[in-house]
């Protein structure tokens, strides 16, 4: 039985999970746990594998990460969760969705959830793998995040969000940034597994997102059974906190329109 891994957690009412990308850890959902939960809902925010006091899983999978998840969602014992997923945290709340469908109501895909192609390797996980590599030669993961998360917002971006992006990103231990980024590229779920799963989703992203275009999450909303797409104009990879107060009025409203309950 996988241990269960580190969480924030504040309010009560239906739980919604959260997941961070590789680049940060809870605090990339800081705005919406204290949204939902003002909303009435339970706001959960985990600390992934190997993440701030998560301890690490091995081998660092996919599989690996949703069976943490999953017992994470058993040791909240609340039933089917709502489970909202950024950048790798989409992958991995898609692969909770796949392999343990019952423990899902609601999926929330934040910048990503997509396998990702040829273009979206270059894009995406090349520029940090890098970054890292250069700071292996000698310097910070705060020199990192301050370098990194300014190639990757939108012009629309809250300049509070962006620092948050960047603090969240520099608090990341280095060996678990270098496993996440291995284990990016190996997310594998294609159509015939997508298009099993019933729960409603949201699709959610930033118009000016080079890591995960608007183009390949329109494309994973149409091969969804039950999904929807919005799309944020001039925001970047960190929708959430680039533009809170749109990201948070596009969440409420699929959790209200799909009528979230106990």
């Amino acid at each position: 039985m996988p241990s269960i891994p580190h969480f924030t957690s504040l309010g009560s009412g239906p739980v919604v999970l959260m997941l961070h990308d590789a680049d940060g850890d809870h605090l990339t959902f800081a705005p919406q746990v204290e949204s939902l939960a003002g909303a009435g809902y339970r706001a959960v925010a985990w600390d992934m594998p190997g993440y701030g006091h998560s301890a690490p899983v091995e081998p660092y999978t996919f599989k690996a990460l949703a069976a943490s998840c999953s017992a994470l969602i058993d040791g909240l014992q609340a039933g089917p969760v709502v489970l909202m997923g950024h950048g790798m945290g989409a992958m991995v709340a898609l692969e909770v969705a796949v392999r343990q469908p019952q423990q899902v109501r609601r999926l929330v895909l934040c910048a990503g959830g997509p396998a990702l192609d040829a273009q979206a390797v270059h894009d995406w996980v090349a520029p940090r793998q890098a970054a890292l590599e250069a700071l292996e030669a000698g310097g910070s993961m705060e020199q990192l995040a301050q370098t990194l998360v300014p190639r990757f917002i939108g012009t629309g971006a809250l300049p509070e969000g962006v620092q948050l992006a960047v603090h969240a990103l520099a608090r990341v231990y280095p060996g678990a940034y270098r496993r996440a980024l291995e284990a990016l590229v190996t997310f594998d779920r294609a159509a015939p597994a997508l298009q099993r799963l019933a729960a409603p989703v949201l699709v959610l992203g930033g118009g000016s997102d080079r890591c995960t275009t608007p183009a390949a999450l329109e494309a994973l909303a149409q091969v969804l059974p039950d999904a929807e797409h919005v799309s944020l104009p001039q925001v970047g990879h960190w929708p959430q906190l680039e533009a809170p107060e749109a990201f948070d009025a596009a969440l409420l409203d699929f959790l209200a329109a799909r009528r979230v309950l106990h």
